[in-house]
């Protein structure tokens, strides 16, 4: 996964015309660091999509405006509109994510 840092470079990603996913986490998120262990697989299935993820802590503007409350949460985006929302509550497991996955990306 590549790291969004700034702002200008989180709206610049989620604009363009292809299906991008960006997970949002914090440093001190002990189910992120969960999530952490076990993703890369996904990630490596879903391959065909480019990955990214914001801290929201160092880009609190990105999470207010896309409601994300909780973390880890799975976003995807494409031509600046959110197309589909993992909640944290919901992104404990393997099994969620690929299941959010299928529900929403495109073929």
């Amino acid at each position: 996964m590549r790291t969004i840092s700034q702002y200008a470079e989180f709206e610049e990603i989620i604009n363009r015309d292809e299906q991008v996913i960006v997970k949002f986490f914090a440093d001190w998120c002990p189910d992120c660091s969960r999530m952490d262990n076990w993703v890369d697989p996904i990630v490596d299935e879903y391959h065909d999509i480019t990955w990214y993820k914001i801290n929201r802590d160092q880009v609190p503007e990105a999470a207010a405006e896309n409601d994300v409350m909780g973390i880890p949460s799975l976003l995807i985006f494409k031509n600046g509109e959110k197309q589909g929302h993992l909640h944290s509550a919901n992104a404990k497991t393997p099994e969620e994510v690929k299941a959010f996955l299928v529900d929403h990306i495109s073929k």
